[in-house]
């Protein structure tokens, strides 16, 4: 008789359980706000009313409890960039997306430096948030260049770790609040294909 080959279903969590974990995540999330994400773990587990190791047994390491804080964010993404890919005006409607995720990037201060890591390593708890962006974008991307109003060389690796990166400089630039949209700005005007028969100078993001 051959042995079954089906997962085995995870098991619900016990109604004590789910009270930690819940707390866990509510502290979470209001001392990555306040601190950012390199915030006490320890301050986290203290404020939720339960130990370290209680908290470890729900979230492995500090990147599996970012990932957990990030999926209310990360499900607002995804269905921004599902209402946007029927927009008229589709280069518009790619960098509006990727404006939103400079928006929620930017409630955590660290977590720009931890999406831009997790990009390159297929390790980290934070690639569950990372790849479901990434296939978001693509499309998005791809009916951009379909329009022919995108560069064909643009690939969306490299408008995500843009995008992380220009989170980032917002994030350590707080006296300048303008300057995360000045730089998408910069960014759209990379993006855009010339006309044909153009010869324009290189730009930033045309290469050598």
């Amino acid at each position: 008789m051959a042995m079954s080959t089906a997962p085995t279903p995870a098991r619900p969590m016990r109604a004590d359980a789910r009270r930690n974990y819940d707390r866990l995540l509510s502290e979470a999330r209001t001392s990555f706000a306040a601190q950012g994400t390199d915030a006490s773990l320890e301050d986290v587990a203290r404020r939720a009313g339960v130990g370290i190791g209680t908290l470890y047994r729900h979230f492995p390491n500090r990147q599996a409890l970012m990932n957990a804080v990030f999926q209310e964010a990360l499900t607002a993404l995804l269905a921004r960039s599902r209402e946007l890919a029927e927009a008229d005006q589709p280069c518009s409607a790619l960098v509006e997306w990727l404006g939103a995720i400079v928006t929620h990037a930017g409630e955590y201060r660290g977590l720009a430096q931890a999406l831009m890591s997790a990009s390159g390593d297929e390790t980290s708890a934070l690639t569950s948030c990372h790849v479901p962006l990434r296939q978001a974008g693509a499309r998005l991307l791809t009916r951009a260049q379909s329009s022919g109003a995108v560069r064909a060389d643009v690939s969306i690796d490299d408008l995500l770790q843009l995008t992380n990166a220009i989170a980032l400089a917002a994030e350590q630039t707080p006296a300048d609040p303008a300057l995360a949209d000045r730089l998408l700005r910069l960014t759209l005007q990379g993006l855009k294909a010339h006309p044909v028969g153009h010869d324009a100078a290189p730009g930033p993001a045309d290469g050598d």
